[in-house]
């Protein structure tokens, strides 16, 4: 009961975080503009229409596929370690000078689009410092603004939201870890779970007791999470209030950006050790998470939770969530549009890199990848195929003399694959990351002093 109750809990906070703000009218208006925004993305790629993705409902005539031995249509994978000319990558200099810059050039006209050149500065506010406690924690907690420059373009207003908490008696810069949060609508509470549930403590308490910080990130203050957000925002902001180009990049991309933003601050910060912070994420900000990581070699670690189709599952795989329903109307925003193309008239295969390279764009640092079980979070993220992510990246890691996952075998449920850079554990629970915080940061441990 405790397992389901926080799955449909979380599934529950990200409905309210991104829909209950705006009553009906308004939210006829942001479909509406969602759907112009869409036949736009696709009369630029000269598609008529999508092919329609699999249903995450099990009992729906059209249900995405949960049976393994229909998973691996596909016969190979990119190589990460062949360059686009043939050629083997033997060495890290190749790897770093020739193959690296080929795949992110992949990832960003194909996938999660280009950062544009002109992006504007951002300009930190600490808007209030307080004493406070976290579960009887004494801490510091700093609520910050960061204000994107839009002299360029006044009419649209951009200000990331990020609140930084560290331990109140730290007496040197303390490591933190940043998690990609949500927006919740005034009045809001948590619903009570029920009754004889254990009490555990939070992932927050969890970081304090290390004598580590952590931070929250929302990503919807300066990147809407819908079609229509996209002439606004930090993309509508470099844009002008245009529509995108199908290069240009999408939420996903401008999400990790923000985050890359946040790290700016953390560096000018003398409570954070900047060389010491953990991006984390769950769901569609695990995808944020990894992506992050992949682009900011900053960053010293990631915590990827249940990231499925977009973040660390092999898109190519039969098994849960497709690319047609990335490209539809509901998620394209969070990608390129170019990346509309494989869901019509290209396919899966025609992909040029897959998510293991995502996941080989963190290396040398550590991933730690994380799922609930197929009984209570469902078989929709995929937890296999986003096992296979890492153990498909495991190569370059080892190319870089780490290592990385260790087997190509999905482990038994609970089963810990922490021995390398890559790490793996899918729990018994559902939607969350809960169950493996305390097995992440015991693995957080060894890089994390």
């Amino acid at each position: 009961m405790k397992k389901i109750f926080l799955s449909l809990l979380f599934i529950s906070i990200t409905f309210i975080s991104t829909q209950a703000q705006f009553n009906q009218q308004q939210m006829d208006s942001l479909k509406k503009a969602t759907n112009e925004d869409y036949q736009l993305m696709l009369t630029q790629l000269k598609i008529d229409s999508l092919r329609p993705g699999p249903s995450g409902n099990p009992k729906a005539s059209n249900a995405a596929n949960t049976d393994e031995a229909k998973a691996s249509p596909y016969t190979s994978l990119p190589d990460p370690l062949i360059l686009n000319d043939g050629g083997k990558v033997a060495d890290a200099e190749t790897w770093w000078k020739k193959r690296r810059p080929e795949i992110v050039e992949y990832f960003d006209r194909e996938i999660y689009g280009r950062i544009p050149k002109n992006v504007p500065e951002v300009a930190w506010q600490v808007l209030s410092v307080k004493n406070d406690t976290v579960e009887n924690f004494p801490v510091i907690v700093k609520k910050l603004s960061g204000h994107v420059d839009n002299s360029s373009f006044p009419s649209i207003n951009v200000d990331i939201q990020l609140t930084l908490t560290v331990p109140e008696k730290a007496v040197t810069p303390v490591p933190v870890v940043m998690e990609f949060g949500f927006i919740f609508p005034p009045g809001f509470k948590f619903p009570e779970p029920p009754p004889g549930t254990p009490k555990e403590p939070s992932w927050q308490f969890q970081v304090l007791s290390k004598g580590w910080g952590y931070a929250v990130l929302v990503p919807t203050s300066y990147q809407s999470d819908f079609g229509a957000g996209l002439t606004k925002g930090i993309i509508g902001l470099t844009n002008k209030g245009e529509h995108r180009k199908p290069d240009d990049w999408g939420a996903l991309r401008a999400w990790a950006w923000g985050a890359s933003r946040a790290l700016d601050y953390f560096e000018t910060d003398k409570s954070v050790n900047a060389k010491e912070v953990i991006i984390e994420g769950l769901s569609r900000y695990g995808k944020a998470a990894v992506v992050t990581m992949a682009y900011d070699s900053r960053f010293a670690m990631a915590f990827v939770g249940s990231s499925g189709a977009g973040g660390a599952k092999i898109l190519r795989r039969n098994y849960g969530e497709q690319v047609e329903n990335l490209a539809s109307s509901g998620e394209y925003h969070w990608f390129a549009g170019n990346f509309l193309k494989y869901a019509g008239p290209l396919k899966v295969n025609d992909l040029p890199v897959d998510a293991h390279e995502l996941v080989a764009l963190c290396a040398p640092r550590p991933v730690f990848i994380s799922s609930g079980s197929l009984a209570v979070e469902g078989g929709w993220v995929d937890a296999k195929g986003m096992f296979l992510g890492g153990a498909y990246a495991s190569p370059v890691y080892e190319l870089l003399g780490k290592k990385g996952l260790g087997t190509y075998d999905f482990p038994p449920i609970e089963t810990a694959l922490v021995d390398g850079e890559i790490a793996f554990r899918q729990h018994k629970g559902g939607h969350t990351t809960g169950p493996n915080w305390p097995t992440f940061l015991k693995y957080a441990d060894k890089y994390i002093k």
